[in-house]
């Protein structure tokens, strides 16, 4: 019986659809695994397929094609270590999430997920059969339990694994992040491995896949819930752990523990990885934006230049008469402190040409959001050319607040393919620019000096489409505006939780009209990172008709 075990995790950034790319990665980390002496090398959930996949995975061409590449990689991986990797599996009519485990050339266990989530960004039910709960399986003389994600957030799994002989567990994960989401991970995992008294290894999958967040931060837990190994959030790695059996079975000897951030810094890395694998992973290299001046357009271009590099990013102003020079002034300095290309583009030939094809409809009527709403909309005419011409993809930059209450243009500012930060309500954009300005870190390759001027995040947010206008004409403060939308959305409250916690009921009355009214914009938006459980897209899903007022 062996007295020592070593175990390659491999947290890894998998493409969802690109089986022979992610077979090459598994290979790789397999290699890597093998010179290091490992009994076994794991990675994540459903890693050969990329995940979430969707509905992708029940086309029946995908899911046989992605079973082939497992046994394709058994075989080549024949000589050496043991492989678990996740990918589907067909038994009878069901499809299963489950967890292959290759040694020998062939397929040696295949556990099938039994707890399918049916929350958030998930639809396991829709996609999966539920598997049975089985026993462990063995690697080189050692029994190995592995509850597959949401079967260790559930201690019936664990706890059977443990009676049937389990000897430590290894979870594997496509966990995607929400902000705190570490800690409850680790919270639910000490109690896991305390209630079944074996050793915890957590390996999660990194990287982004559409508005999802995959933040790896894989750990290892010892039998008591001590923490073992910590590997770094949001970057891919492969760790290597060292297991001995004693008396009272096995134990994870002491490895590496990586520095765990701040959640301001998790929220922004997770922007840039988003945004990063986002236009690898569909294929674009470059981007551009409109830069107003404002904090909003300020940061998206920042975390475009720090996912991107500055070559690759293009900043484009489009002034109108009703721009202040202050915007002016500020626009250019970020693109300078960035390093990026700036374009002036001015927009009043464009909007007079307009305007005046639009006069003996208009005649007569009072100036408004229609003529507001024109400079908006030839701005985004004027992007989405740039972006047709050049293959840039364009970024749009309205933070949560505004998606909420429909404070943006379709068709206009909401033109484009990606949006960085349309999880990150407004007063937090104010925070996480000063929390950039004040820090840098190697994976940003952006300047390490304060890129944001100072004027950006200290003015009265303003759209400019009018003549002294501010945001605060038509909505209330930001601060007032996201208390009330964290309660109406993210608690999923009511009018009278916002009166109780010192909102004024007609403030809480005009924002939750409308954030309903508001639900048509958000249908046609572009994607972007989740930084929380409420985003808006697969977390929250309400109707565009929608007649009901809470208090009606």
């Amino acid at each position: 019986m062996a007295d020592r075990f070593r175990l390659t995790l491999a947290q890894l950034n998998s493409t969802v659809g690109d089986l022979v790319g992610n077979a090459a990665l598994a290979r790789k980390a397999w290699d890597e695994g093998r010179a290091a002496g490992a009994n076994l090398v794991a990675l994540p959930e459903m890693f050969i397929t990329g995940y979430n996949t969707q509905d992708l995975v029940m086309k029946p061409a995908f899911h046989q094609a992605a079973i082939a590449a497992i046994h394709d990689l058994a075989r080549d991986c024949a000589e050496g270590p043991a492989l678990a990797i996740g990918g589907p599996a067909i038994e009878g009519a069901s499809l299963y999430n489950a967890y292959y485990i290759l040694k020998g050339g062939q397929v040696t266990a295949c556990v099938h997920k039994h707890h399918l989530p049916n929350e958030t960004v998930f639809d396991e039910h829709r996609l999966y059969a539920s598997g049975d709960v089985g026993g462990p399986y063995a690697v080189d003389g050692v029994r190995i339990g592995s509850p597959i994600c949401e079967d260790s957030w559930h201690e019936d799994v664990p706890e059977t694994l443990a009676e049937t002989g389990a000897e430590f567990l290894l979870v594997p994960n496509g966990s995607p992040y929400y902000r705190g989401k570490r800690d409850t991970r680790v919270t639910l995992m000490v109690s896991r491995a305390v209630e079944t008294g074996l050793p915890l290894i957590y390996l999660n999958l990194v990287g982004g896949q559409d508005d999802q967040v995959f933040d790896g931060g894989s750990f290892a837990l010892n039998a008591n819930g001590a923490l073992a190994l910590q590997m770094p959030l949001m970057q891919e790695a492969v760790s290597h752990i060292d297991m001995t059996r004693g008396a009272e079975g096995w134990k994870i000897e002491q490895g590496p523990l990586a520095h765990v951030p701040d959640l301001l810094e998790q929220d922004y890395h997770a922007m840039v990885l988003a945004l990063r694998d986002y236009l690898r992973k569909t294929g674009f290299s470059r981007v551009l934006l409109g830069l107003s001046g404002g904090i909003d357009s300020a940061i998206v271009a920042t975390i475009a230049v720090d996912a991107l590099g500055a070559d690759n990013v293009r900043c484009v102003m489009l002034p109108s008469e009703y721009t202040s020079q202050a915007s002016l002034d500020d626009a250019r300095a970020l693109a300078e402190n960035l390093g990026c290309r700036y374009d002036f583009v001015p927009i009043t030939q464009g909007r007079a040409a307009i305007t005046e094809t639009l006069a003996p409809f208009f005649d007569g009527t009072e100036p408004g959001i229609a003529e507001e709403n024109l400079q908006s909309r030839l701005r985004g005419l004027l992007l989405m050319a740039l972006s047709n011409k050049f293959g840039d993809m364009l970024l749009t930059t309205g933070n949560k607040s505004e998606v909420a209450v429909g404070y943006a243009t379709i068709y206009g500012d909401m033109s484009g393919g990606y949006n960085p930060i349309k999880d990150l309500y407004k007063t937090r954009v104010f925070e996480i620019c000063r929390w950039r300005n004040a820090n840098h870190r190697d994976w940003m390759q952006g300047p390490a000096d304060a890129p944001i001027p100072e004027n950006i995040i200290s003015k009265p947010p303003s759209a400019e489409l009018r003549e002294d206008q501010k945001d605060s004409d038509t909505l209330p403060d930001y601060p007032v505006l996201d208390g009330i939308l964290e309660i109406l959305v993210d608690q999923d409250g009511a009018i009278s939780d916002c009166v109780a916690a010192g909102y004024a009921e007609a403030d809480a009355k005009q924002v939750e009209h409308l954030l309903y009214i508001s639900e048509y914009k958000r249908f046609q938006a572009a994607p972007g990172t989740r930084l929380s459980k409420k985003a808006f897209w697969l977390d929250r899903r309400y109707p565009i008709a929608n007649r009901w007022r809470d208090g009606d």
